[in-house]
């Protein structure tokens, strides 16, 4: 809910004025923002010409922002051999400052999230190098997509912090906050494309964020399945179902902006060189946790989807004291199995299948 102390200090775009802003960002930073491409899909795309694109703040982007700080495959080393060993040397990619425009509540949730995964016990150079020079421009989502259920989640529909920059659309203009010392630094060098919000503005605003907050087409009941994964109240049936529909694609955690897990291997150039490569994994894969012997602790038969769902619901839950699940529904889209989280919370708090 938006507060007053942050309201006193927010400014307006008027939406005539939004592209002219965006090019003197990207003079100077990469620009990333929601592009619908060809084929009618919104995606998140680096930006070379703001004039063959078309920028979507409605609909939400197909993909996330974690390729951007995560890639799907890096290099993280190079190696060489020789008789007295390897050696290895860190990869050293040329990352450019980069402004991440029109993030949705749900996606800046996902990367605050992820700077606590790679930053509080082991500090990720390769990640952190990526996140140190990103600006991230929010906008706030006046209706809701259908699969979404950000609401449950906390992450949405509008945003308190985590942004440099927060937008909200207003008909012919945009309300801005400015959340970090960066983002009023933006304001301040291009003062003139903004001018103050007056009570007006901000009435606009509040009303404009109690209509998106009763705009939402499903109830997920989160905090429940929470409670009841706590206390081991979750039948095994449940997950023993949905394992068995569990289809092993991976597409969930590859579109979810919160699933960071990754392998590492190491793969040979020629005889005397290499490189070590990170790349996206998935706990449902039946590979996940086998170990070098061939064993896997984890039967993938009745136990595939159930360290996923526990780890977003309840072990994040103790570690950071909100679930990892940001609401965005990608799973729900991408999963022609039924086995989102959507699918599991129900099935949670009914108790039994």
């Amino acid at each position: 809910m938006p507060h007053a102390s942050s309201m006193a200090d927010s400014h307006l775009l008027k939406k005539d004025h939004l592209k002219g802003f965006l090019r003197k960002l990207a003079k100077e930073y990469r620009l990333v923002a929601p592009v619908r491409n060809r084929h009618s899909d919104v995606l998140f795309t680096v930006i070379d010409d703001l004039d063959a694109v078309e920028i979507e703040l409605n609909e939400p982007p197909q993909n996330s922002l974690k390729q951007f700080f995560l890639p799907q495959q890096e290099r993280l080393y190079t190696y060489t051999t020789s008789p007295e060993g390897y050696d290895f040397r860190p990869a050293q990619p040329s990352i450019p400052p980069t402004v991440y425009f029109g993030v949705h509540p749900c996606d800046l949730s996902a990367v605050l999230y992820m700077d606590v995964v790679f930053s509080r016990q082991q500090r990720d150079p390769f990640y952190l190098r990526r996140r140190q020079g990103s600006v991230l421009i929010g906008i706030n989502c006046n209706s809701p997509a259908p699969n979404c259920f950000c609401n449950a989640t906390g992450s949405g529909p509008f945003l308190e912090m985590g942004s440099d920059l927060q937008l909200t659309d207003l008909g012919d203009r945009f309300l801005v906050e400015a959340g970090r010392t960066s983002g009023h630094a933006l304001i301040e060098r291009w003062q003139g494309f903004f001018s103050p919000s007056t009570d007006n503005d901000r009435d606009a605003h509040y009303q404009t964020f109690l209509e998106a907050r009763g705009r939402f087409s499903r109830q997920v009941h989160v905090e429940q399945a929470i409670r009841r994964l706590e206390a081991d109240a979750v039948p095994d049936e449940v997950f023993a179902e949905l394992s068995l529909r569990c289809q092993d694609c991976g597409g969930c955690a590859y579109l979810c902006p919160t699933c960071t897990c990754f392998t590492i291997s190491d793969q040979p150039l020629d005889a005397f060189s290499g490189q070590r490569m990170r790349s996206w994994d998935a706990c449902t894969f039946a590979g996940f946790t086998a170990m070098a012997g061939g064993h896997n602790p984890v039967q993938a038969k009745t136990d595939a989807i159930r360290q996923r769902f526990i780890h977003k619901l309840r072990d994040d839950v103790r570690l950071t004291g909100r679930p990892s699940c940001v609401g965005c529904g990608r799973c729900v889209g991408i999963c022609f199995g039924g086995t989102d989280i959507v699918r599991f919370v129900e099935r949670a708090c009914q108790g039994s299948l």
